[in-house]
């Protein structure tokens, strides 16, 4: 079933001028309505819903700012463009001041009108979509932190709610900003751990010996400046969750005492005798190749078996491009709450489009720090295509598969391109990109040598 026009609510009080712009709106695919006055706009958006109103701002009796408050009382996120006379534009500033989406001065050209239409109707489905999501991650697992609708993402979702419920250890994968730490803390607060403690450590920002005693403890005494005995991270989540971050870059030293507190359910404080018995849930999370740092002996083969009891693998955004609108939306909302004098309020269709194409080898990290140097340096409420460009680097590159798009590739050709270009994202290692494309690195060597 095709996708229903969209309505827009056209309101002036010169109802032959309304028809004519409803005429040409609905040449343009949208369902037009007129109303010859503001009370009769008033009365119609009480009765029915619409999905944009356009609306004189001077009319007598019922005015363009009556018509905006009784759209808003309905229905908050209805955009309102509102149309003015020149000398009135003081008068539509207000208006916008008051949640009014734009205005046109009259008298104006269609493809001005159409252009804010066009606007305001695609961050409205972008809004809809990020709430729809919203409500769907709620009702099924409650993982608000969470933001993505695409498969990738919706398969994570049934994974970690069986997950929560288990105090199994848990290994998060996943590349340099995609989100591993929100996917810990989405174990925990969905699971029966939630009225405990939730607590995280890096373990590659404090050298061995400040590790050790910030993970264990120390006795008083224990060691120069030791004047004060510490509990440790582990008894602070005692009966809660511990994510340990960054776990591949954890000292060989550390990694026995770690397999111990596992395997024993006890942590010994530097300098101290006694143990103390501890009951916390285990989340660890790496970017690396775990596998490869074992091999190498890097890497405790005892303690890799024992962390990687649950495997999760946060998939990267290369992955979930349909993601990209969603997650800028939600970016530039929290950048606006941040820094509330920028005018930025919006990204158009163009924008959303060329950040979905982008590689974005830096993940969501990467999307949500270019999003708010967005809202910090622009001057204009609508953020297009070109403010985007200006600010990717020049050494990305776009999706994969815009050259195939051009120039009709064969399957084929797209399968070994799109294998190339996975290969590329990861650094070379056709290891880890026989992982993210779910084959056996023999098929990739098999690949290439027919390939020549």
């Amino acid at each position: 079933m095709g996708r229903s026009k969209p309505t827009i609510l056209v309101v002036d009080d010169h109802v032959e001028m309304a028809r004519l712009l409803a005429d040409q709106l609905g040449d343009a695919g949208y369902e037009p309505t007129v109303a010859g006055s503001g009370a009769d706009a008033v009365a119609l958006v009480k009765r029915q819903p619409f999905d944009l109103v356009i609306t004189d701002l001077r009319m007598e009796s019922v005015d363009g700012l009556d018509v905006l408050e009784a759209v808003r009382a309905v229905d908050p996120t209805t955009p309102v463009l509102i149309m003015t006379a020149f000398g009135a534009i003081e008068s539509a500033v207000q208006a916008i001041k008051r949640g009014a989406y734009h205005y046109v001065t009259k008298p104006f050209q269609l493809d001005e009108v159409l252009v804010y239409v066009e606007r305001a109707l695609d961050e409205q489905r972008v809004r809809d979509d990020h709430r729809a999501l919203r409500r769907w991650a709620g009702e099924r697992s409650g993982f608000g932190t969470l933001i993505g609708k695409s498969a990738a993402m919706r398969d994570l979702y049934r994974m970690l709610e069986r997950v929560a419920q288990s105090s199994a250890p848990v290994l998060v994968r996943g590349e340099s900003g995609v989100g591993k730490e929100l996917v810990a803390r989405a174990l925990h607060f969905e699971g029966p751990r939630k009225g405990a403690a939730f607590v995280a450590v890096n373990c590659t920002a404090l050298p061995e010996n400040l590790l050790e005693s910030e993970l264990f403890g120390h006795a008083r005494g224990a060691f120069t400046g030791a004047t004060q005995a510490r509990r440790g991270l582990f008894l602070e989540a005692d009966g809660g969750t511990l994510l340990l971050d960054e776990i591949g870059d954890m000292p060989a030293p550390l990694q026995a005492k770690l397999l111990r507190v596992l395997e024993e359910g006890e942590v010994r404080p530097v300098g101290s005798d006694v143990a103390r018995k501890v009951d916390v849930r285990l989340v660890a999370a790496t970017h690396q190749d775990l596998e490869e740092r074992v091999r190498a002996g890097q890497f405790r083969q005892d303690l890799y078996y024992r962390l990687n009891v649950v495997p999760v693998r946060v998939p990267p955004l290369r992955e979930r491009f349909d993601d990209v609108p969603l997650l800028a939306e939600h970016f530039l909302q929290a950048s606006r709450a941040r820094n509330p004098t920028s005018p930025v309020r919006a990204f158009d269709a163009a924008a959303l489009a060329t950040l979905a194409r982008w590689s974005w080898p830096g993940n969501a990290r990467e999307l949500e720090n270019l999003v708010e140097r967005l809202v910090i340096i622009g001057f204009d409420e609508i953020v297009q295509a070109a403010d985007v460009k200006a600010l990717l680097p020049a050494s990305g590159t776009a999706a994969p598969l815009d050259d195939a798009k051009r120039n009709l590739a064969t399957l084929k050709q797209l399968e070994r391109e799109y294998i190339t270009w996975v290969i590329a994202q990861c650094g070379g290692n056709k290891t880890k990109a026989a992982e993210v494309l779910g084959i056996d690195v023999s098929t990739i060597h098999r690949r290439e040598r027919g390939a020549h």
